[in-house]
């Protein structure tokens, strides 16, 4: 049985834990807390579908694939952006769908898509419940209702290639669902987002995810080889080859489309053998320009570690603060994790040592490292346990060329510090790396202000001005849902946006799909 978050926190609710006293004591210090608890038993807003579109709905799809209860569309309000649980924790479900579809096949999904246009009911299609750019928040104006189309029942590994290396997985599988099915072939993904407990195979490629591993692996978009989609105009089958020169790669237009072009029920996926050998270890730096300039030099010799990970000197020492028990003997500046995999990790660890090495890293062995790795998937339970004690906590990513990267940074945490006070804290981390380029990931904690939900969308404004007047992209890998709409027109151009607009208007003549996310 796939495991519900909390509509108002994130993840399991047998996970949530109160703040770690160390933690809680360095925030007080510096942001200061106070209790804010969240609004018990939110009611919804009654479900606005005519009997008789619900009744056509029953008879194309089935009656036990349709849920009315406040429960299921309780679970498939917005996502776990900070907004989005800002809203939920004040009471304020307005966005619940009317009704939760759960299609059992493809075809299921195509006769879902055929009765939304029909009775212009928009679709919102849902993996995991794991975006945090408003991507689930649909425009509901203008339209006859509003369906949470969850692709939970297709939860299959369909066939593996072992002599191609490819597997084509449903979209609704959860990341943990793929890879026990893929190892029973001695096969993985090596696809690790922070969300991966969660989050769907279709999620991944709606939104170009991004793994943990992915100096290594590459990104989500990197491992597609193959789509099939559900249109409103029909189906969309993708794949043929593992490149072509049939004009423009339609893959590339169907990934990062965030269900606006169509619903992706199957992901045909390059899969690697299970590493026989795994090791994680941590260096330090003097600055975060130093370590920024090790990873470079690193991926502009070839080499590609499983994970590279950089934090600057703020989120260093709240990482040192909460590690307590490792000890922060020889650590200076900021840390570094470096992770290798494969079936011999001795060749590839050396060559990247030497790199580090020469670059002025320290190491500082493997118990750090492994930490790291034991607990990549936690931070986001730390994000409601400040929420309960009054603290503000988002995270915002981007990305630039190495040359810019100085830039970037500076701008974007002077934005966030200029609107959120001087008790703010900006951490900032490099976690993806190119040969041309890299991410910036940056979480800030402030003190909530009487109106969080504003003092961050004010917050967010200034950081996505930032990084659009330093030449950079609004986001690496967390999408655009309708948190980035404004700032992607920017970015694209009106060119662009012209593009987007006659795809959206090619194959969803209706506007029934995910209405008011993605396309400006």
């Amino acid at each position: 049985m796939t495991l519900e978050m909390h509509p108002q926190r994130w993840g399991d609710p047998a996970a949530a834990e109160t703040l770690p006293e160390n933690v809680h004591a360095l925030v007080d210090s510096i942001v200061g807390t106070r209790p804010t608890p969240a609004v018990d038993d939110v009611a919804l807003p009654p479900g606005g579908l005519h009997d008789e579109a619900l009744d056509a709905l029953r008879a194309a799809v089935g009656t036990d694939a349709i849920s009315t209860d406040d429960d299921a569309r309780r679970l498939r309000t917005r996502g776990k952006s900070t907004p989005d649980l800002l809203q939920a924790r004040r009471g304020d479900l307005a966005d619940a769908p009317d009704a939760v579809v759960r299609p059992r096949t493809h075809e299921d999904v195509a006769q879902v898509l055929r009765w939304a246009t029909d009775h212009r009911v928009a679709v919102v299609p849902f993996g995991g419940g794991t975006c945090v750019t408003g991507g689930l928040a649909a425009r509901r104006d203008g339209y006859a209702g509003l369906v949470s189309l969850d692709l939970v029942r297709l939860d299959s590994l369909l066939s593996v290639d072992q002599v191609s290396r490819t597997a084509v997985l449903q979209a609704g599988m959860r990341g943990p669902a793929a890879e026990a099915a893929l190892a029973e072939h001695g096969l993985t993904l090596g696809h690790f987002p922070q969300s991966f407990e969660f989050a769907s195979v279709g999620g991944f490629a709606a939104t170009r995810s991004s793994g943990q591993a992915s100096a290594g692996f590459g990104r989500f978009d990197d491992m597609v080889v193959g789509l099939r989609v559900a249109t409103p105009i029909g189906d969309l089958e993708l794949g043929s080859a593992p490149a072509n020169a049939a004009g423009p790669d339609l893959r590339e237009v169907v990934l990062g489309s965030e269900g606006s072009f169509g619903v992706i029920t199957e992901v045909t996926v390059r899969v690697r053998p299970v590493a026989q050998e795994t090791t994680y270890e941590a260096w330090s730096f003097p600055s975060f320009d130093a370590g920024a300039d090790a990873m470079r030099h690193v991926v502009q010799a070839g080499l590609r570690p499983t994970v590279l990970r950089l934090s600057d000197e703020t989120e260093t020492m709240v990482n040192l603060a909460s590690q307590k028990d490792i000890g922060g003997e020889g650590v200076t500046g900021c840390l570094m994790v470096v992770g290798f995999e494969g079936a011999d990790v001795a060749a590839p660890r050396a060559a990247v040592t030497a790199v580090l090495t020469d670059s002025g890293g320290i190491p500082l062995g493997e118990e750090r490292g492994r930490a790291w790795l034991a607990g990549r998937f936690h931070a986001p339970y730390l994000r409601d346990s400040l929420l309960d004690v009054g603290v503000l906590v988002e995270t915002l990513e981007t990305a630039t060329f190495w040359s810019n990267r100085q830039r970037l940074y500076d701008a974007v945490r002077t934005a966030l510090q200029a609107e959120l006070g001087e008790k703010a804290l900006v951490l900032c981390h490099v976690s993806h790396v190119y040969e041309t380029g890299c991410s910036l990931y940056f979480t800030v904690a402030a003190p909530q202000a009487e109106e969080p939900l504003a003092q961050w969308r004010a917050a967010k404004a200034a950081a996505s001005d930032a990084m659009i007047e330093s030449g950079a992209t609004i986001t690496h890998h967390h999408a655009v849902g309708t948190d980035h709409r404004p700032w992607l027109a920017r970015e694209i151009g009106p060119v662009g946006v012209a593009m987007l607009r006659g795809i959206k208007s090619s194959v969803d003549p209706a506007g029934v799909l995910n209405p008011g996310v993605m396309v400006p």
